[in-house]
């Protein structure tokens, strides 16, 4: 990707999200619009130039972690202001991309198209729509080139018919950018400093004006209210779906599988319905999902099944492996090839070796199970004293009855045997059958309580 200076705008207050938080804030696809047009920028450059005005405080702490020069605009008084507030820490060797905290779906694609006319004037983005009420119109000569920009409480009748409507999305030569916005002036209908009076002023300066018309309207919308940011993540979440099936992916229902975040897949993967993938995900080759599943950063690996309604959360899976049906794998748990993990089991923090099960009703967290260990149903490791967590340690061809308790600290040697419904606190040497089994005492005759 060509390198230009990156000038995000990100100053609105977003009034009719009829919300206290910053309107780049809010999520699409699990994450803040504004981190989705960063992710975007990095392409063109590692740093960022912002510019915040209502809650900036809280945008700038959103991305504390994020290279960025952050400028403050502390007027609202138009897009031609923004960009002068944000103009001071540009290259002025580089051409300016300029983009919007709140249309997070431009693909990276379409701004290199955009740079790529780029002449040392100015390039705009455009596109067409079948309604364009409320979006400044791209005026044109009968050659086709561009001579302004009118915003539509400015334009007449003959102009507000003008379907080609401009996105705000611009790259401009930095040296002529700083001048331009100096000869702003605010005499509009609106009593603001319009970024797209540049236009007229580059023509009449002879500048290269010309224009990249996106035929995706959708990728270049804006988000102005709770009703466009549902359409946006639908937008978002049918894009990505449509990936996955251009891979291979079998996909039973593209409307009802959400992936908010970037997900990998081999072949003949299968996902059924209602699935929601978060954050990274990768799937193995033939691995098929159940429905109503979640998956957060976690890998699965080739070959392993998950059944119906089982979360996965930062974790790793091997190969050949069967989770759930109603499986919780919490944060930290590596299940080796071929396990198995059962109905109602939950893991945390858990390494379990290659063959080895849990299959039904129970909890292994702070563990390390070796291969082929069988855990009965019932079964919890417990691992909190109160104060600490304290791990487990099973060896190989360890089998935990029904109903056992092993309260960590604790460690069973190979081949180690409990007795269901025992509680072992303390160590059980290999080959050895532990067992705290009350002894069975019987009373004959015994005669019930009756009401």
């Amino acid at each position: 990707m060509t390198e230009v200076n990156v000038l995000i705008l990100a100053a609105g207050k977003g009034s009719r999200m009829k919300s206290d938080l910053p309107k780049v804030l809010h999520p699409v696809a699990e994450k803040p619009m504004l981190g989705h047009v960063l992710d975007t920028a990095s392409a063109f450059n590692n740093v960022a130039n912002v510019v915040v005005g209502h809650g900036a405080s809280l945008v700038e702490e959103a991305f504390a972690d994020s290279e960025i020069n952050w400028h403050l605009q502390d007027q609202q008084l138009g897009t031609g202001h923004a960009v002068k507030c944000g103009t001071s820490e540009l290259e002025q060797s580089l051409p300016t991309l300029i983009l919007y905290g709140d249309v997070p779906c431009i693909p990276k694609e379409e701004l290199q198209s955009l740079i790529d006319i780029y002449d040392g004037g100015l390039a705009l983005m455009t596109t067409k729509l079948d309604n364009p009420t409320g979006y400044g119109r791209v005026i044109r000569e009968s050659s086709g080139q561009v001579v302004r920009i009118i915003e539509e409480k400015d334009a007449d009748d003959a102009e507000k018919a003008v379907d080609e409507i401009n996105t705000g999305i611009m790259v401009v030569n930095t040296h002529r950018l700083n001048e331009w916005l100096a000869a702003l002036s605010n005499n509009n209908a609106q009593g603001e400093y319009y970024l797209t009076d540049i236009v007229e002023m580059a023509v009449h300066e002879k500048r290269s004006v010309v224009a990249h018309c996106v035929a995706d309207a959708d990728c270049v919308t804006g988000v102005n209210d709770r009703i466009q940011q549902a359409e946006m993540e639908a937008y978002m979440r049918a894009k990505r779906v449509r990936e996955l099936m251009v891979q291979g992916c079998t996909v039973r229902d593209p409307m009802r599988l959400d992936i908010r975040g970037s997900v990998t897949v081999g072949r003949d993967v299968q996902i059924d319905v209602n699935v929601v993938l978060n954050g990274d995900v990768v799937l193995g080759d033939g691995v098929v999902i159940g429905p109503n599943c979640m998956i957060t950063d976690s890998v699965i690996s080739e070959g392993t099944t998950i059944e119906a309604n089982s979360i996965i959360d930062a974790s790793h899976v091997g190969k050949q492996a069967a989770i759930g049906p109603f499986a919780r794998i919490r944060p930290g748990t590596q299940l080796s090839d071929e396990t198995k993990v059962g109905n109602f089991v939950e893991t945390k923090n858990a390494s379990v070796g290659k063959g080895s099960k849990i299959n039904h009703l129970s909890y292994v967290g702070d563990a390390e199970l070796g291969e082929r260990v069988n855990v009965g149903a019932g079964t919890i490791t417990c691992n909190y004293d109160g104060a600490r967590k304290h791990k487990t340690t099973l060896g190989n061809d360890v089998f935990i009855g029904s109903n056992t308790s092993l309260v960590a600290p604790v460690t069973l040697g190979d081949k180690a045997t409990t007795g269901a419904g025992s509680t072992i606190s303390a160590d059980v040497d290999a080959d050895t059958l532990a067992v705290t089994r009350a002894k069975v005492r019987t009373v004959k005759d015994w005669p019930r309580p009756k009401k």
